[in-house]
C-alpha cells in the first residue's frame, strides 16, 4: 500500500534553508486580498514596503513553498495528489516574523492516524534563524482511500461550538483570479488552477487554497479584534471543514475572549456552507 506508517515515522527529518524579503511578504498579502482600499493606511501595512509588517500565517509559505512539503516526501509515503486534502493547520509563533529573513526549517512526519476511509498525516515543521526559534507549524493531511491499515485512530480534535451571538461578523470577497495570484507564493497544486485536475479530484472547478482562506481569516481577526497589530498573535489553528470557490464570499464570525478569539468561517453564496471551523487565535 502507498503509506507505510512505520517507515514514514522512522524517517530522518528534512532540513532546508529558506529566505524571503519584502516582495514575498507583499505578494502573499496581495494573494489574501490585502490592499482594498489601496490607499487605506491600515492596508498599506500589508502592501507598502516602507511600513510593512508580516501576517503570521506567512510562515506557511515563507521561502516560496509549503513548509511541510519536505515531510510529505518522506520514505513510506507514495501519495497521489488527487487523493490529498489539507485537513487542518496550526502555527505557534515564537516571535514576530521579520520582513526579510533567512531560516532553517526542519520537517518530519509526527504521526500517522487511521481514520478508516482515510489516513491522516501529521506533518511538523520547526523554523529558526540566527536569533533562535521563529515558529512551529503542524499540518494535518487527509489521504483519501488510505485508511483501514490497522493503525491508531488518533485524538479527537474537534472543539465544542462557540455559544451566543458572535462579537463581530465580517465578509471578505474572494476575487475570481485570487487562487491564481495566491499560488505564486508557492502552493502550486493544480487543484487550484487546472479545471481538468479539479474534476479528477471530484470538484466542479478549481477551489481556493485552504491556506488562503486561513490567511484571510487571520487578517480579518487581526484587523477587527487586534487593532491591526500582527505582533500580538501567539498561535493560530483551524480545521478545514469545506471548500470555497473563487468568486464567492467568506463570512467570518468571531467570538472574543480574554487572550483568544474563536472564529467560524462559511461561504455566503452556499447558505453558509462550512469552510473553516475549530478556529482559534491566541494573542497577547
Amino acid at each position: 500500500m502507498p503509506i507505510d506508517a512505520a517507515e514514514a515515522l522512522a524517517a530522518e527529518p528534512v532540513s532546508e534553508t529558506i529566505r524571503w524579503d519584502h516582495k514575498d511578504v507583499q505578494l502573499y498579502h496581495l494573494g489574501l486580498g490585502a490592499g482594498v482600499p489601496a490607499t487605506d493606511p491600515a492596508e498599506l501595512r500589508y502592501t507598502l514596503e516602507s511600513s510593512l509588517h508580516v501576517l503570521p500565517s506567512f510562515a506557511t509559505v515563507a521561502g516560496g513553498g509549503l513548509g511541510f512539503v519536505g515531510a510529505l516526501g518522506a520514505p513510506g509515503l507514495d501519495i497521489d495528489l488527487t487523493d490529498v486534502l489539507h485537513g487542518g493547520q496550526h502555527i505557534e509563533l515564537h516571535r514576530p516574523l521579520p520582513v526579510k529573513g533567512e531560516a532553517v526549517t526542519t520537517s518530519q512526519v509526527g504521526a500517522v492516524w487511521d481514520k478508516g476511509k482515510a489516513a491522516v498525516l501529521v506533518l511538523r515543521t520547526e523554523a529558526a534563524d540566527a536569533d533562535g526559534p521563529l515558529w512551529t507549524g503542524e499540518a494535518q493531511i487527509f489521504v483519501r482511500g488510505e485508511g483501514g491499515f490497522g493503525g491508531e485512530r488518533g485524538p479527537a480534535a474537534r472543539l465544542d461550538p462557540p455559544t451566543g451571538a458572535p462579537d463581530h461578523t465580517v465578509e471578505r470577497a474572494i476575487r475570481e483570479e485570487q487562487a491564481l495570484l495566491y499560488r505564486l507564493s508557492g502552493d502550486w497544486n493544480p487543484l487550484h488552477a487546472d479545471p481538468e485536475f479539479a474534476r479528477l479530484a471530484g470538484f466542479e472547478r478549481p477551489i481556493l487554497h485552504g491556506l488562503c482562506s486561513y490567511g484571510m481569516t487571520l487578517k480579518a481577526v487581526v484587523d477587527t479584534v487586534l487593532g491591526g497589530e500582527v505582533a500580538r498573535v501567539r498561535s493560530y489553528r483551524t480545521r478545514f471543514a469545506g471548500v470555497v470557490f473563487p468568486g464567492e464570499t467568506l463570512r467570518i464570525r468571531m467570538w472574543a475572549a480574554e487572550g483568544s478569539v474563536r472564529a467560524e468561517v462559511t461561504a455566503v453564496e452556499r447558505e453558509d456552507a462550512p469552510v473553516l471551523t475549530d478556529t482559534v487565535v491566541t494573542h497577547s
